[in-house]
């Protein structure tokens, strides 16, 4: 089965020079952890409910403060026609629950989340995926150092 088969086509995209208040917003009307951040036609990062809470709430930052402040730059994606039991595997390996989808051409398509994929009829090789998500640290660890 291919990731096109079982990812969720309609996304919200962010823009970095929104608020982080506004992307929670965002996160409460799509019912969604995570938001895309696009600029300029591109992804440009992630913003997810923890980095909001983590990076923004913990540290003292307002409501105000602009995404770019507070996403995850380095993006991780996946392709559209990559075979879901690979992207279940980068997945666990990322320890990452939800990915964009991208075309070929590097444009935003979707995303697709563990569950996603688990309720696409890859429930076993989802399990795994989760059990080396659920693994304590790696390098989506919002510790800084």
């Amino acid at each position: 089965m291919r990731v096109s088969e079982c990812m969720t086509r309609d996304v919200t995209i962010a823009s970095p020079q929104e608020s982080i208040c506004e992307a929670a917003k965002m996160m409460a009307d799509c019912d969604s952890g995570m938001l895309p951040v696009g600029e300029n036609d591109r992804l440009v990062g992630i913003i997810t409910d923890r980095d909001i809470a983590v990076r923004g709430v913990a540290e003292g930052k307002s409501p105000e403060t602009r995404i770019r402040d507070v996403m995850s730059n380095e993006v991780r994606y996946c392709y559209e026609d990559e075979d879901v039991s690979a992207v279940l595997r980068n997945m666990g390996e990322l320890q990452v629950r939800r990915l964009p989808v991208l075309s070929r051409e590097k444009r935003l398509v979707g995303v697709v989340s563990l569950s996603d994929l688990a309720q696409g009829g890859a429930a076993m090789p989802a399990g795994e995926a989760l059990s080396d998500i659920a693994r304590p640290g790696g390098e989506h660890s919002q510790i800084r150092h």
